[in-house]
């Protein structure tokens, strides 16, 4: 292998290093996040609260657009990301109420 293509290659070995511990954080701050909403889905339940909250979404929506676009993320990704996380926590919410 030429120097070059050692170098390639480690290059991409760190890449794929950082992308791991990218995805570990990923995993983890998504459990963390629903422990949260699990707990927000039963506090609902307790109380009779309805599982989604539109606006509460609609503003989050807005609010991961802004930072997607801050980060220099596509915006329409972060949502349709956020969007499939929503849909997911709504579906706790209403194991919780039955």
């Amino acid at each position: 292998m030429s120097d070059d293509a050692t170098r390639a290659a480690e290059i991409l070995a760190n890449h794929r290093d950082s992308i791991d511990r990218l995805d570990a954080i990923l995993v983890y701050t998504l459990a963390e996040r629903f422990k949260h909403t699990q707990e927000v889905g039963r506090l609902k339940a307790r109380h009779a609260l309805p599982p989604s909250d539109p606006a509460r979404e609609a503003a989050q929506i807005a609010r991961l657009r802004d930072l997607a676009r801050r980060a220099d993320l596509d915006p329409e990704f972060a949502e349709k990301f956020l969007n499939f996380i929503i849909q997911e926590v709504i579906q706790h919410h209403r194991k919780h109420q039955r």
